[in-house]
């Protein structure tokens, strides 16, 4: 759809009016004369002064043209003996101006960076040199703007902005187009002789006369050529006829300068040489060699050449001229034959950088790309998990056969097998599995996953088929029991309330209606610690736990329970119960944890036995049982079960014991190594399987008296991996701090190394000897014989803990990294491998333990590293630790507002050598390992950056791991290669690898998961592994499935299911009749399936192919139509909605192979075009910003009207959310969102309302059209299930109501025309429409849409339609049902193929019947809604339009490219009604802006004239578009703020950031007033010099960068005054002395400087506090002989390690002195969630659990002087627990301590009163009054507030968490 407006051609002078010069303006001498040779009318622009005589478009320098045209044909004629200049100002992608200009004037060729001048130079023959000849003819002069940027400044060309142009000349028009005219050739000449060129339009021809020729009467002058024609640098025409010309063959045309120092001619000019007919031919000379391009796929490069002499000259463009006369004598012909340079861009992939589109494609703007995907798909297919429990580890049950055992596995159900040992897998559980049970008849299961609000799954157990799907009432069910029948299915939780809730479902009616529905709920104060339904009679249930033993009874749909009169029990503890057979009248068996069993009459209610277990004190009896490991006598018995003759109990001693059920002696017991969770008997009674806490499942086999374990597992997170290449072992490390080593044939552990004083860290096989390697947290490396089970050796060079551990290939070399960047090189070659090198300061000290942080080169002969610094990757040699090559990843993405860092490597196979890093901006770069540039890259498109990743050994496939998600991609192919996404794991993947023999796929983090790869290796046709586009598979609708089974050859068991990946066009995904029989449930694909490099490039659509069910009744189903023929006829089950019950009906989730049940009938057999995959990068999408934090609980917050601190101003905008800005100018009504609140804000004073009560960011806004609601929507927060929509009252500023509906973020709101309705669109993972009625506040439908939509609108006309854009128009008929409910109707209208077929990504309504829709590519499409059809479109930009507003005749376009455009669209009515042959050339571009970041908010006055516009740098601006003018209204910083400084009258305020920043602020207006701009580097702190620095009227702002740099701006001058390097590492804390001449400056290594601001030079360093990164500086007046030291300063250095050093300095005299030296034990932070500080945070793990081995993780130590009380020193963050305490300087001992709830990220001291304001990573703001002890909390920031300080008055107190800066207002009592 590119350009559509534009093509063919533009006429310039007639598309903007020329001739009524009110687009337009001259200037001069310009007249319109007729001109005889052309016989039409010309402008002839005359003057002595060029400068002062021309014509210009558009009218002023503010406009643009908008014209995109790759040629400008200039048809012009030099007037003689005169000079001429034209001027052409073209814009770039980068939106940078650039001035290209033309004449005769120039004598040479110049350039800068924004102005190119080429000669046009005249030589022989005129009246003297350089003006026109007397001859001089009409020109057609043809200029390729693309290669003329490209070529001179490496830039890449996007519209023409202006042409000016100037005395003198005669001038016809100007053309623009993207096609290359031959303007001697006509179209009729073209079709009869079928040449293979583009001939003119007859519009743009010159006439010519009968028998004669066009090169007779005129010139064609191409510059530079293009590749198809003959280049050469110069073009020369002949004025004289061929008989005046000098006959003879001149072998070269083109003299070169003997010197490159000689000026006399340029090659770049524009030569026109008339010929002398009495002259000599010239003398021959060598041609320059033209330049020589290298395209790549990332980047093109155009290098340098050498002319004459060796001279280097720049690159040479080169012009064409195709004067008949030249062509006819040879005298203008070049015998070099050259490559045109081909941008980016024009390279199509799979194809030479060579191929240009042919005419048909360039005419529509159409990029072709060649899709590909796996076969088969999915490709990976989940054979089996290591793994037992996760959210506990009681749930292990027996198949009713007693062949098999259930049980869960995080996320995944596992059913193994006894004898055989295989595993089936149930999956679908999206977290941790709470819950399970099986009815009698084991036709049923039920699980519970634990994720507020429960979601539960009825699983047919046989073919593992999920049979429903449903949400419980409560919060995570505990407990599951099925009634024998399986008809009942009771639960147990809690609900909001923190209330016992029991809930009986009915699941009778699942087989027909698809749902269980709730029969009875009750709720219960009594604890439950164990509930089961009795078998014998389902209406009955007992439960028990502490205190209570209950029975439950269902009558009558209610649900009725009763205590168990327990007597002296009445207080202990019951952990489980079971039903004892029928032989003793079913009594029940209760069991405590005090070791009572008691034994319950359940029909008299009444305790008929109790036993209690007691161990023995004998050591030499045989059945004496161990002391418990619980407090007490008794023997704490966690679970019994009960058979016909046995009673099993499962106790925290670790014993399984077997008790006849007079428990008169002990038959048998078990010791295990932990304490036993439950116990369960088969149903034979032979047989007791048993769960203990330590990750352990095994069984006792009775007669036999034997123990088999069946699983074992790690008890925490899996952090790393290793594979052996010979044996088939895999190796893992955990949290649990242990490493295991299993047997990838059978998963059967091997072996268990264990170490409880320390964490492992890394592993590594070793690959030729039986031994494996692991590093630890202490720095310790030890090497562990397989052998002999043995510690070999140990080593222990390092200091820190281990990051990084890696073996050569070869064997010969270990390699090992420290978190103090230290790298050891060791020689494994041995037995007992020894230290070789140690170098130190080579890592990167801020990396986490990883196992891509590290690697080695197949060949072994490169290793690679991060390091030296967060931001570089080191490539050395193996052998030698030389360094061979240093990337710096941060200048990968130079638009990225953040610096890029490298999270994990990889190298692939050697050749190519290629070496893959994954970035934190979730990209992977693939470099050339030796010369270290970007070969290609791999986009993620995701919010959380690639772990881990590997390639394949042949380099087919590239598996990655992000969040909990494991990614295949097909790697060979070269362009767009696909991906296939799996999800299954529950918490992040830590680690992925490919097993030794390349068939299968290791992804560990929760679990261990064992992937199998459904094509072999010798599978694999030639071409897909260079990744040349073959001839794809295809299939029919019909085919039977026999028929494809060579597709998944290779396959492991037979395959349900077959995917063909199609062509790049193909039938859309199909519908199958539901799940084969057999299904073993593996993963699916998500739909995140995409390309790396461009989400248009991804794999289609599959069309997918069942194989016939043996069930009998099933016929085969065929392939349904696509969800494309919505658009032509209604569904006949309607729209599936998500109110009351699941109606039946087909839906289509993209990218996820659906096997929804389809109703009778619907299935049908159809075909259409695939469309274009789901475009799920869509900028218009919101994506919450990651938080590592999460909300507090149990707040102190203050009674109403008593609070010490009002929120005053919030300074910032999230440029995160999307239409999260609204205005009304008739009302004055603005408001936005910054975080989690809700500004309001009055234009004219600046006064701020402030609305709070979302607990997360706010996503986006809508008004109602009566501007008295305001909606506002948050995302969901750990303490909600779903996302927070607000509806405001906007008179009186109080939330009205609140709404929860959507699982994840809502991308859009929007009310109806009469503000009845209110509808919500959720984004990605949701894809849910819900409407709203805003009179009850109340859901009225619910739609589960069949595709990812990107915007929604209500119909302006009929408040009854909604419209939705994505793949196409979706219209939405609102049909209302008697009972209130609303029904939807659809109605889908695709994008036309000829208007690209792009994804639509924003709408807008207009005029009636319009609506605008732009599109992901910058198409604006315009449909007639009445007709249903799209009749006119055009390229409104280059990238996606993610903002369209529209008013009367004006349309504003916002986009990803930072562009804001107005259009004319007054003629679109009038286009409408000539239907498809309507063209756009009454749409024109009015105006353009280019703002600071991409458009995401817009909003403007009815007249178009002026509005609001928010971007992604967190800016608001003003537009006015009468002014062409943008005006800055809000801003704030884009990233984390670090520091608050303030002048010393508190006039002003500092600010500085991540971004680099540093920005200065008016405090009583919150206005920026002048920012300080560092690019890629991080500003850390900052400090403001005190009022007697220097002068007084002098004010400086020091600044500390993340490369070590200080720079001190100074105020008034609005410059650098300074920069200094004091420091090699990060600047982490500043602090002016107390005069102000010096300056104290810390670092992240704890060194810590003294240096003069005035000189720059660093006159003594500290470096006490070495090693841990200084937290705090701050310096202050001292009275002489205070604390028995001298000086006039006292200052203090607070370190990350718990130190505090106090110090008196008189730096005039260079006296320090230490004054008293506080050191604390590390904090006790098991569990908690601390933020790291900016210069310590880990990539890729910002939220940890910190170990005291961890200090860059610990809370930052805080410390300051009492401004109140000298002699005392605060401090928060130090010691054990949460507090504050005051340490006396002068007793040398701490005097006061207060505790607090949570760790202090933040702490400020008032000035005034006796106030501390403390920030917690909790997101709250403590105020604490130290005199009356008084406590308040205030909430208000969605993040980790990292800063509080009072200002200097104490009457303000600023608080920032993350880029958010709050002010608040310091209030009395």
């Amino acid at each position: 759809m590119a350009r559509v407006w534009q093509q063919p051609f533009i006429n310039v002078f007639r598309h903007f009016k020329v001739d009524e010069w009110k687009r337009s303006t001259k200037e001069g001498d310009v007249a319109a004369v007729t001109d005889k040779t052309l016989k039409c009318t010309v402008y002839r622009v005359r003057g002595s002064v060029s400068a002062s005589n021309y014509i210009q478009l558009p009218k002023t320098s503010t406009q643009s043209l908008g014209l995109n045209g790759r040629y400008l044909y200039v048809l012009f004629r030099p007037l003689p003996a005169k000079h001429f200049v034209i001027h052409l100002d073209v814009s770039t992608e980068d939106s940078q101006v650039i001035r290209v200009s033309f004449s005769n004037l120039f004598k040479e060729f110049k350039s800068t960076a924004t102005w190119l001048q080429f000669p046009f130079i005249c030589e022989v023959g005129t009246p003297r040199e350089g003006v026109a000849f007397p001859g001089a003819r009409w020109t057609c002069l043809q200029l390729d703007l693309h290669d003329i940027l490209l070529v001179y400044l490496h830039r890449s060309y996007s519209h023409l902005k202006g042409v000016r142009l100037c005395a003198s000349m005669l001038v016809r028009s100007l053309y623009t187009s993207d096609l290359s005219f031959d303007p001697a050739i006509t179209v009729a000449e073209a079709r009869h002789a079928k040449l293979p060129v583009t001939p003119i339009p007859r519009e743009m021809a010159f006439p010519v006369p009968k028998g004669e020729s066009w090169h007779d009467r005129y010139v064609h002058i191409r510059f530079p050529s293009g590749s198809s024609h003959t280049p050469s640098e110069l073009v020369q025409k002949s004025g004289f006829p061929p008989e005046a010309v000098l006959a003879g063959h001149v072998s070269r045309l083109l003299p070169s300068p003997a010197a490159c120092s000689k000026p006399a001619r340029d090659p770049r000019a524009l030569m026109v040489q008339k010929h002398d007919p009495t002259a000599s031919c010239w003398a021959p000379a060598m041609p320059r060699p033209l330049p020589e391009v290298r395209v790549s796929c990332e980047r093109s490069e155009v290098s340098s050449v050498a002319g004459p002499g060796g001279c280097s000259q720049e690159p040479s463009a080169w012009v064409e001229t195709t004067d008949e006369h030249a062509a006819s004598d040879g005298l203008h012909v070049f015998a070099h034959q050259a490559t045109e340079p081909t941008a980016p861009e024009d390279t199509a992939p799979h194809e030479p950088p060579a191929r240009k589109q042919n005419l048909p494609e360039a005419a529509l703007g159409k990029k072709c790309f060649q899709e590909r995907s796996f076969l088969p798909d999915p490709i990976l297919r989940l054979k089996g998990v290591i793994g037992f429990g996760g959210h506990s580890t009681k749930w292990a049950l027996w198949t009713p056969d007693g062949a098999a055992v259930v049980y869960p596995c995080h996320a995944v159900i596992v059913i193994l097998h006894i004898e055989t040992r295989e595993q089936r897998l149930f999956l679908g559980h999206t977290e941790k599995v709470s819950a399970l049970t099986l009815d009698g008849s084991g036709s049923l299961l039920a699980s519970a996953q634990a994720w507020p609000h429960s979601m539960l799954r009825l699983w047919d157990f046989q073919t593992g088929s999920c049979l429903a799907l449903f949400r419980s009432p409560v919060h995570t069910v505990c407990f599951l029991s099925f009634s024998n029948s399986g008809e009942l299915l009771c639960g147990v939780g809690k609900d909001r309330h923190g209330r016992t809730m029991v809930l009986v479902w009915g699941v009778a009616q699942l087989g027909r209606s698809g749902e269980a529905v709730i029969l009875a709920k009750a709720h219960s104060d009594a604890d439950v610690q164990a509930f089961q339904v009795a078998f014998f009679d389902e209406a009955r249930m007992a439960s028990c736990g502490r205190g209570s033993v209950r029975l439950w009874r269902l009558r009558g749909g209610v649900l009725r329970s009763c205590a168990v009169d327990l007597g002296e029990h009445h207080a202990l503890e019951f952990t489980d119960l079971a039903f004892g057979p029928a032989q003793d009248g079913h009594t029940l068996y209760v069991c405590s944890r005090s070791g009572h069993i008691l034994e319950i009459d359940h029909q008299r209610m009444a305790v008929r036995h109790a036993r209690r277990l007691l161990p023995l004190q004998n050591p030499r009896d045989p059945l004496a049982q161990k002391q418990t490991f619980s407090l007490g006598p008794g023997i704490a018995i966690s679970s019994l079960s009960v058979s016909r003759s046995a009673c099993a109990v499962g106790s925290e001693d670790g014993y399984l014991r077997l008790w006849p059920l007079d428990f008169s002696s002990v038959l048998l017991e078990a010791e295990h190594e932990g304490p036993v969770t439950s116990v369960r008997v088969s149903p034979s009674g032979l047989r007791v399987l048993s769960t203990t806490s330590s990750g352990h499942l095994g069984f006792l086999d009775v007669p036999s008296q034997a123990y088999s374990v069946l699983v074992r597992s790690h008890t925490a997170p899996v952090l790393a991996l290793a594979t052996e290449r010979s044996r088939g072992q895999l190796a893992t490390m955990s949290q649990d701090h242990t490493v295991r080593v299993w047997d990838l044939a059978t998963l059967q552990q091997l072996y268990d190394f264990a170490s409880p004083e320390e964490t492992p860290c890394a592993v590594a096989f070793h690959p030729t000897q039986p031994t494996f390697f692991c590093g630890f947290s202490s720095g310790a490396v030890r090497s562990f014989s397989l052998e002999v089970a043995e510690v070999l050796v140990e080593h222990r060079c390092h200091r820190g803990a281990i990051t990084g551990l890696a073996t050569s290939p070869d064997g010969r070399f270990l390699f090992s990294t420290c978190s103090r960047g230290t790298l050891a090189q060791y020689h494994s070659g041995a037995p007992r491998c020894r230290v070789l090198r140690v170098a130190a300061n080579v890592v990167c000290q801020e990396a986490c333990p990883s196992s891509s942080v590290l690697v080695v080169s197949g060949d072994s002969r490169l290793l690679a590293f991060v390091g030296p610094s967060k931001y570089t990757v080191s490539v050395v040699d193996a052998a030698s630790l030389d360094e061979l090559l240093r990337v710096d990843v941060s200048t990968l993405d130079l638009a990225g507002s953040c610096l890029d860092s490298p999270v994990a490597l990889c190298f692939g196979p050697s050749p190519p050598g290629h070496l893959l890093v994954s970035t934190s901006s979730n990209t992977i770069a693939v470099l050339d390992a030796r010369l270290g540039r970007v070969v290609r890259e791999l986009s993620y498109g995701r919010p959380a950056a690639c772990a881990s990743l590997a390639l394949s050994a042949d380099g087919r496939f590239l598996v990655t791991a992000a969040e909990r998600a494991v990614r295949l991609w097909d790697y060979a192919v070269q362009a767009g290669p696909s991906c296939q996404v799996y999800i299954g794991h529950s918490e992040p993947v830590r680690a992925v690898a490919f097993t030794p023999d390349q068939q299968q796929l290791l992804s560990v983090g929760d679990a261990i998961f064992l992937w199998d790869i459904l094509v072999p290796r010798e599978g694999l046709p030639p071409e897909s592994v260079q990744g040349a586009p073959g001839a794809p598979l295809t299939c029919e609708a019909g085919l039977d499935a026999e028929q494809l089974e060579g597709v998944a050859s290779g396959a492991r068991g037979p395959l349900q299911q077959v995917s063909v990946s199609p062509p790049a066009l193909s039938p859309q995904l199909g519908l199958c009749a539901g799940p084969p029989e057999g299904f073993n449930g593996a993963l699916f694909p998500s739909d995140e399936s995409c390309g790396p490099e461009d989400p248009r490039q991804a794999s289609g659509p599959s069309v997918m192919v069942q194989k016939k069910a043996g069930r009998a009744g099933e016929g085969a189903c065929g392939v349904t139509g696509s969800p494309r023929d919505l658009g032509r006829r209604p569904h006949p089950c309607g729209w599936p909605t998500r109110t009351g019950r699941q109606r039946g009906g087909c839906r289509v989730v993209p990218g996820v192979h659906s096997l929804l049940p389809c109703p009778t009938g619907a299935c049908s057999t159809g075909g259409a075009r695939a469309w274009p995959p789901a475009h799920l990068n869509s900028y218009r999408h919101f994506t919450a910003r990651y938080k590592a934090s999460s909300p507090a609980q149990g707040l102190s917050l203050p009674p109403a009207g008593d609070e010490r601190l009002r929120l005053k101003a919030v300074v910032g905008y999230n440029g995160n959310g999307r239409a999260n800005l609204v205005w009304r100018p008739d009302t004055g009504f603005f408001a936005y969102t910054c975080g989690c609140l809700v500004v309001v804000e009055d234009l004219h004073s600046g006064a701020q309302q402030h609305w709070l009560g979302h607990p997360e960011e706010i996503s986006t806004l809508a008004l109602s059209h009566d501007a008295q609601v305001l909606a506002s929507v948050s995302g969901r927060s750990s303490a909600a299930s779903c996302c927070q929509i607000r509806l405001w009252d906007v008179p009186r500023g109080s939330c009205r109501q609140f709404l929860c509906h959507h699982d994840s973020a809502v991308q859009a709101l929007a009310f109806s025309p009469d503000d009845r309705l209110l509808v919500t669109l959720g984004g990605y993972g949701d894809d849910t429409l819900a409407l709203w009625s805003m009179a009850t506040c109340e859901l009225v439908s619910s739609t589960h849409l069949p595709e990812p939509v990107h915007g929604v609108a209500f119909n302006p006309w009929d408040a009854g339609k909604l419209t939705c854009v994505g793949r196409g128009v979706l219209t939405l008929q609102l049909l209302w049902g008697q009972a209130g409910d609303v029904s939807l109707q659809a109605h889908r209208e695709p994008v036309p193929e000829e208007a690209g077929g792009w994804e639509l990504s924003s709408l807008c309504y207009g005029a009636t019947p319009l609506l605008y829709c732009g599109s992901s590519e910058g198409q604006v499409c315009v449909w007639d809604t009445r007709a249903g059809r799209c009749f006119l479109a055009w390229e409104a930009d280059d990238s996606e339009i993610g903002v369209l507003l529209c008013s009367g005749t004006w349309l504003v376009s916002g986009s990803n490219t930072r562009r804001l455009r107005l259009w004319a669209v007054g003629a679109v009515p009038e286009l409408r009604r000539r239907g498809s042959g309507a063209r756009s050339s009454s749409v024109f571009l009015e105006r353009e802006l280019t703002l600071d970041g991409a458009v995401v908010s817009a909003v403007f006055h009815d007249s178009m004239d002026m509005g609001v516009v928010g971007t992604t740098a967190g800016t608001l601006w003003y537009i006015s578009w009468a002014e062409g003018t943008s005006t800055r209204l809000i801003s704030g910083h884009r990233s984390k703020v670090n520091e608050v400084a303030f002048s010393p009258d508190e006039s002003h305020c500092a600010t500085c950031s991540d971004d680099g920043s540093v920005r200065v602020w008016c405090v009583a207006s919150m206005e920026l007033l002048i920012q300080f701009q560092v690019l890629n580097q991080s500003c850390l702190c900052l400090a403001w010099s005190p009022l007697s620095c220097r002068r007084p009227e002098e004010q400086y702002v020091a600044a500390g960068y993340s490369d070590g740099a200080l720079r001190i701006f100074s105020i008034p001058r609005t410059a650098v005054e300074l920069k200094m390097y004091p420091h090699a590492a990060a600047l982490t804390a500043l602090a002016f002395s107390a005069d102000g001449q010096t300056i104290v400056s810390g670092d992240k290594d704890g060194l810590v400087a003294v240096s003069h601001p005035c000189t720059g030079m660093t006159f003594r360093v500290l470096s006490d506090h070495r090693g841990a990164p200084i937290c705090t500086l701050q310096s202050t007046r001292k009275k002489c002989g205070d604390f028995g030291a001298e000086g006039t300063d006292l200052w203090l250095a607070a370190s990350g390690d718990q130190r505090v050093s106090v110090w008196a300095s008189d730096w005039l005299r260079d006296h320090c002195e230490l004054v008293d030296w506080l050191s604390f034990p590390a904090p006790g932070l098991t569990g908690v969630s601390v933020l790291a500080a900016p210069w310590a945070r880990c990539p890729g793990c910002p939220l940890c659990t910190v170990p005291p081995q961890a200090p860059g993780c610990l809370p930052p130590s805080l410390a300051a002087f009492c401004p109140w009380d000298p002699a005392l020193l605060v401090c928060a963050g130090l010691g054990v627990h949460p507090e504050v305490f005051f340490y006396n300087l002068h007793q040398k001992q701490v005097v006061e301590k207060i505790p607090l709830p949570f760790f202090a990220v933040s702490m400020s001291l008032s000035p005034g009163a006796h106030l501390m304001a403390i920030g917690f990573s909790e997101r709250v703001v403590r105020l604490l009054d130290r005199a009356s002890g008084a406590v308040q909390d205030f909430a208000g920031h969605d993040d980790s507030v990292q800063l509080c300080r009072f200002a200097p008055s104490a009457q303000l107190l600023f608080t920032a968490a993350y880029s958010e800066i709050l002010v608040w207002e310091v209030t009395g009592r």
